[in-house]
């Protein structure tokens, strides 16, 4: 059996799928000058190619087939398996019209597909609804696969297959290193699927329990890697990598036992960071570190069943990171339901002022099976999913309009990186005197930022 594996590029703007939204995926279409030049670095660098492709190619191989992959081009074959997204739905939906005219059957997979399947059934012969691979297992076994096909999660991860990069052509090794990531990204890895935490607005938690793999799997696939690739660098795509410290501290152990040179990143949370934790996982290769802030409102946090950092803490960890020269990047969340004008401008003040290397701003998103779609169905006005994108206003806030949500996003962008210390710390400058006169540099262009805001909406973000 010939398989086709679809991990189609996305339309109208730069569109990641795979593990991002946990799979419902993002689009980011430039809103103003700076999101242009956070569009120009995440296609270069953040832009990864789909683990969970890799995963069926190595199922599908194992059992002696013929796996080619396309990221846009009709092929011919005998079942092709199309990644899923919300953002980019009708898009993949075309191109498996026009594959089944051609006489392949589709099977759909993905998060959005097992969410939503009634967005690909009408353009599929099977939707698989779950986690794949023991629905694929079955497929590469002779069972032909029709209508919705549920798929029981993996319990035990160390039973899969290690991913197949060869088979999706993907071949990253050393490269030109510029914001610690190679361009062209890297390879992503799984050590655990699910998340155990509880953000009600979170879809990596909403398909299937939270699980771990075996320190020694993880680090046999990260082996295999270094005898394929020439020091490839790990992008570790877990919500929460460090959320057992004796796990990491094992974990970084048997790297460092075995001799491995790898540089790698993580998704974490700040209160699962420690120092002495961040300088053995430096030693093994640890170069950067995201993590959620989300709001720097403990009533916004709360009431979406998310955890503050103590800010102590926060300025503690990052501080020793840019010491290790481990690069940071924080994540935060505009328009949370309890969020005004003022709300918003004070987490902005705090990112700026917690000085992380890099900064993701992104709109509140209610996604589909979550508790906060739920929760805000009836303040959801926007029908169009593919515009479920994080960055686009999708329901009525109580406090601010669509116009304010959008200005502030981008206020947000242009006042973050339009800093000399953010270049300062993304060229890692540790010289005092240098850090010092961007500090001050830092307040003539927030008043530049302020003056251009009073002009275009009568009032500035400062607090």
């Amino acid at each position: 059996m010939r398989v086709v594996l679809a991990d189609l590029k996305g339309t109208g703007g730069l569109v990641a799928k795979d593990t991002v939204a946990g799979g419902y995926g993002s689009r980011l279409v430039p809103f103003s000058k700076v999101s242009h030049v956070v569009r120009f670095l995440k296609r270069r660098y953040i832009n990864l190619p789909s683990v969970q492709m890799a995963y069926l190619a190595a199922i599908c191989d194992a059992a002696g087939h013929e796996v080619v992959f396309t990221r846009h081009r009709l092929l011919d074959g005998d079942v092709a398996l199309v990644l899923s997204s919300l953002v980019d739905h009708r898009h993949e939906t075309a191109w498996a019209d026009r594959m089944r005219a051609r006489g392949v059957r589709v099977g759909f997979v993905g998060l959005t597909a097992s969410k939503m399947p009634e967005l690909f059934a009408d353009h599929a012969d099977f939707v698989v609804r779950g986690e794949p691979e023991e629905a694929v297992t079955r497929l590469a076994g002779g069972e032909t696969l029709k209508g919705i096909c549920d798929s029981a999660p993996t319990m035990d991860l160390d039973s899969l297959p290690f991913p197949r990069w060869d088979l999706l052509r993907v071949h990253r090794g050393g490269g030109f290193r510029f914001f610690v990531r190679p361009a062209g990204g890297g390879f992503p890895l799984l050590s655990s699927r699910g998340c155990p935490e509880f953000c009600t607005y979170c879809p990596h938690r909403i398909l299937a329990e939270y699980r771990a793999r075996s320190i020694k799997n993880i680090v046999d696939e990260i082996e295999a890697l270094c005898h394929a690739y020439r020091r490839p660098y790990l992008i570790f795509r877990d919500p929460l990598f460090t959320q057992s410290r004796d796990r990491v501290l094992a974990f970084c152990d048997e790297i460092l036992a075995r001799h491995l040179r790898v540089r790698f990143d993580i998704e974490t949370r700040l209160d699962r960071l420690d120092r002495d934790l961040l300088d053995r996982a430096y030693v093994a290769g640890l170069r950067a570190i995201s993590y959620g802030v989300e709001s720097v409102s403990p009533e916004a946090l709360k009431r979406v069943g998310r955890r503050p950092v103590p800010e102590a803490h926060h300025r503690e960890v990052i501080q020793h990171c840019r010491t290790l020269g481990i690069v940071t990047a924080a994540f935060y969340v505009i328009g949370f339901p309890t969020d005004n004008w003022q709300s918003v401008a004070a987490t902005i003040d705090f990112a700026i002022e917690m000085n992380s290397a890099f900064a993701q701003f992104k709109l509140l998103t209610p996604y589909p099976g979550t508790p906060l779609f739920k929760q805000l169905k009836a303040r959801i006005y926007e029908t169009d999913w593919q515009k479920f994108d994080g960055f686009t206003p999708t329901f009525t806030h109580p406090n601010l309009t669509a116009r304010e949500l959008m200005f502030l996003l981008g206020a947000a962008y242009t006042r973050f990186y339009m800093r000399p210390s953010c270049l300062a710390n993304v060229l890692k400058i540790q010289n005092t005197r240098v850090r010092s006169w961007a500090k001050r540099m830092d307040q003539r262009a927030a008043a530049f930022c302020s003056r251009a805001e009073t002009e275009k909406m009568s009032r500035s973000v400062t607090c």
